[in-house]
């Protein structure tokens, strides 16, 4: 068999709807809320995990999505695409 190689980095959260086929706020609402474990939301390097803490009043979230994890949940392999 052959070895999964993914691209280093973290997968746009764009490319990352249009392989669930949701809209961009569907990810980042499923990664702050843990229904959707692909990845991480921080803000100033504390984790974001309430929907209440998405207002963008306290700041902008950085959101990590690991290749890997898209890729065990979807079988969508990312080489490093900023759009699809």
């Amino acid at each position: 068999m052959s070895e999964v190689i993914f691209a280093e980095g973290s997968v746009p959260v764009a490319v990352a709807a249009k392989v669930y086929g949701k809209d961009a706020n569907w990810v980042r609402t499923g990664i702050v809320c843990g229904w959707l474990p692909i990845g991480r939301a921080t803000r100033n390097g504390a984790m974001v995990t309430k929907l209440e803490e998405m207002d963008s009043r306290y700041g902008r979230i950085n959101f990590y999505i690991s290749p890997k994890k898209l890729w065990e949940d979807t079988g969508y392999v990312w080489k490093g695409e900023r759009k699809i």
